[in-house]
């Protein structure tokens, strides 16, 4: 399990095939990447804050979690914070397990998790100002599949 919390870009490319080639005896490798959108008028950057060392563990729980739902072989979780532009990558999860359904749904699961439950505050900065991104309820909905 690798749970990386950052404040520089990543290589999407290098870090699913560095995954990919850590993995033995799985048939299916899963990978999902968020993107910034610029989705508030104007928008200049997006302000992810954290705290160290209650994120990092709050991560490696989601990640842990997974790992007893479905079989997996390992999971990769990395969230970027500080000020993201539109367009930058803000985070990458990968699984690999024997089969595809458990990597997908283990993949989804850390996403929906990660979204509602990861301690990360956003603020949308845009050239009239800056404001706090509040929890969305298709978002807290879409923990209750799980």
């Amino acid at each position: 399990m690798d749970i990386r919390v950052q404040d520089t870009a990543f290589d999407l490319g290098e870090e699913v095939n560095a995954f990919a080639a850590r993995q033995s005896g799985m048939g299916a490798v899963v990978s999902f990447t968020g993107i910034v959108r610029d989705i508030a008028p104007g928008l200049e950057a997006m302000q992810i804050e954290h705290y160290p060392g209650m994120t990092e563990k709050a991560l490696a729980g989601i990640a842990e979690e997974a790992r007893t739902r479905w079989n997996l072989g390992d999971v990769l979780v990395i969230h970027r914070h500080g000020a993201l532009k539109p367009d930058e990558m803000i985070m990458m999860v990968a699984t690999s397990s024997p089969h595809r359904a458990d990597a997908f749904q283990a993949a989804e699961f850390l996403m929906d998790y990660l979204k509602s439950r990861a301690p990360f505050w956003k603020k949308e900065v845009t050239r009239d100002g800056a404001d706090w991104v509040d929890a969305k309820d298709e978002d807290e909905d879409a923990l209750g599949r799980w």
